[in-house]
């Protein structure tokens, strides 16, 4: 809806909320979800008009013009999303439920969102790949190309946008074309890190970027808090590529598993700090080890739908012998011939049964025969 067209009493509540709550504040995301935005917001506005609410956020709540905020926003290519839009992602609604022992948590009381990307469309089949800013070649490599499979098959990746494996997924998508979401602890309309504007410019003109903050806030460390049960929740799965012991991915992996996602983790060398986290995720928490974007569409996807086959060595012509046969073959020498006879003697069996078993290799090209000797053939040994 325009913002010049008539605002709903609810929506235009939802942007007030938006602008002046902190993201993922529980109270305040427990109450809107129960009561609605229009019902707390005149609560607060009464407590301010009663001199009950603190000087600041009273001041806030009455400088707050819902109209402008939205034609401020829509100037910028920015749109507001609540609960009652079409576009809004239903995963979210599942944050109501979710057991916390989170500083941040709730249903988020609306998203600011700039892109092309529908999020309802998105999030229906969204990977989350997630983990350390400070990544190795080796995690950076890990996270494009799980990015890049799952691009490939329309599988939106979900990411926080930082240095490392956040940026190695977003690109990875990016590089086939493939759909990415980008969730921030600020505004949609600041980069951060600064370093990656290109980069948040670009998922905006193909993908989308995405925020519970409204525009103009700026990152903090509670607000990344916030940002991590969006990534989780908004996901079918979650991979943790690379994650230190006290990394913020594991606070994403935690929500993941308290939404009763798919978790998952990329193991690393058992000496490497950067994969300490994620390997007490897979001992301890049950996530499933993954190691390349097949696997993980495996866990992500309808049963049947990706499945990835057994590793295993091709066949070789001497794994279709019988054992009777791999027995005979073992007692032949490799350059001196031998008569069948010293070969039925090494190989604890019958002549008649070696002559016969004899026959039948050197039919198969596994052994040779010259003047009543036999060997192993050229290309055996």
């Amino acid at each position: 809806m325009s913002a010049a067209g008539s605002l709903d009493p609810e929506r235009a509540a939802r942007v007030v909320l938006s602008r002046v709550g902190e993201p993922g504040e529980p109270r305040l995301t427990g109450l809107v979800t129960e009561l609605g935005a229009e019902a707390v917001l005149a609560s607060l506005r009464d407590q301010g008009a009663n001199g009950e609410l603190n000087d600041d956020l009273a001041a806030r709540l009455a400088d707050v013009d819902p109209r402008a905020e939205l034609e401020r926003a829509q100037a910028q290519g920015i749109r507001f999303v609540t609960p009652a839009d079409d576009e809004w992602p239903s995963a979210l609604d599942d944050l109501a439920h979710a057991s916390s022992l989170h500083e941040r948590g709730g249903v988020p009381v609306a998203l600011w969102a700039k892109g092309p990307g529908r999020l309802d469309e998105l999030t229906g089949s969204a990977v989350a790949v997630v983990g350390s800013r400070s990544a190795t070649t080796y995690g950076a490599s890990v996270a494009g190309e799980m990015g890049a499979v799952l691009g490939e098959t329309g599988h939106a990746v979900v990411s926080g946008a930082a240095f490392g494996i956040d940026q190695a997924a977003h690109r990875g998508a990016l590089a086939v074309r493939g759909p990415t979401i980008a969730v921030l602890a600020c505004g949609v309309d600041r980069a951060y890190p600064a370093a990656h504007r290109q980069l948040l410019d670009y998922i905006a003109d193909v993908g989308v970027v995405v925020s519970e903050a409204a525009p103009g806030c700026a990152p903090t460390k509670i607000r990344f808090l916030a940002r991590n049960r969006l990534i989780a929740a908004m996901s079918h799965g979650t991979v943790v590529v690379e994650a230190a012991i006290r990394s913020g991915a594991l606070n994403t992996a935690s929500w993941a598993a308290g939404l009763s996602r798919v978790l998952m983790g990329v193991p690393g060398p058992v000496n490497s700090a950067p994969s300490v986290g994620v390997h007490q995720l897979i001992r301890t928490r049950g996530a499933l080890l993954v190691t390349d974007g097949h696997e993980v569409l495996e866990a992500v996807a309808p049963v049947g739908r990706h499945t990835v086959g057994r590793l295993q060595e091709p066949a070789r012509p001497r794994d279709l012998l019988t054992p009777s046969q791999r027995q005979v073959l073992d007692a032949v020498p490799l350059q001196q011939g031998a008569p069948a006879g010293s070969i039925a003697r090494a190989a604890g069996l019958s002549p008649v049964r070696v002559q016969e078993t004899l026959a039948d290799l050197l039919s198969g090209g596994f052994v040779e025969h010259a003047a009543g000797r036999w060997r192993l053939a050229a290309d055996m040994g």
